[in-house]
């Protein structure tokens, strides 16, 4: 038993740790991403997402596992598009392109609460570097990286169904049909850095700009709980 102790003792967890700590978040954003595209359809009266189950919180029904393993790796990545009938919007141009910006939009505001928890959180625990501040600004890091990254207006990204929606109906429908080219584009420009060096610039640039928020709850928690 003493042995035992000794190896368990012994262990680096860093690794386990830090794996932890991007796989846990990219699943949180990858989900809330996905389903908000599902609900953003369905108000708008096409109900082909929630019949196939892509109204879900668990994360098996999102994963495109390529896409999971270049978040982690590269912290931009994927998941599995959610199926949209882009004819059952009123003006389905339009309807297809606000249903791709509800994914960002959805990643942008989860990067802001979860700097705003990152604040509080801090100042509660007096540590930034506890499990939890660690986790909840990683979250706000790689949603911010996802909701970017998926601007680019590069097939299937939802930059693209955005930018194509100012298209005429049969350029429109020529692109679309070429989305799946796109992808290997997106992976190769990303395990070369050609596109994930910008890319990281531009999310730091941006986070750096939010990080007021966690700035600010930290005070007021700080002001609340003193």
């Amino acid at each position: 038993m003493d042995t035992l102790q000794t190896i368990w003792r012994g262990l680096d967890w860093s690794v386990p740790v830090e794996l932890l700590l991007r796989v846990l978040p990219a699943l949180l954003c990858i989900t809330l991403h996905e389903m908000a595209h599902g609900y953003a359809a369905l108000l708008m009266g096409d109900t082909t997402a929630k019949a196939r189950g892509r109204l879900s919180l668990n994360p098996l029904h999102h994963i495109d596992w390529m896409g999971l393993v270049m978040m982690v790796a590269f912290r931009f990545g994927w998941a599995k598009p959610v199926p949209i009938n882009m004819y059952r919007f009123k003006n389905p141009k339009r309807g297809m392109a606000l249903t791709a910006l509800a994914g960002p939009v959805c990643n942008f505001l989860l990067a802001c609460l979860m700097l705003l928890l990152f604040g509080v959180s801090a100042a509660l625990s007096g540590s930034s570097g506890g499990l939890l501040p660690r986790l909840l600004v990683t979250t706000a890091y790689l949603s911010l990286s996802l909701g970017i990254f998926n601007l680019l207006p590069v097939p299937p990204l939802d930059g693209s169904k955005v930018l194509f929606s100012l298209l005429s109906d049969n350029a429109y429908e020529k692109l679309m049909r070429y989305e799946r080219y796109g992808m290997l584009l997106l992976v190769a420009l990303l395990s070369t850095g050609v596109l994930s060096n910008p890319l990281s610039a531009a999310v730091s640039r941006v986070f750096d700009a939010l990080i007021v928020l966690a700035e600010r709850s930290f005070a007021l928690t700080v002001r609340i709980f003193r």
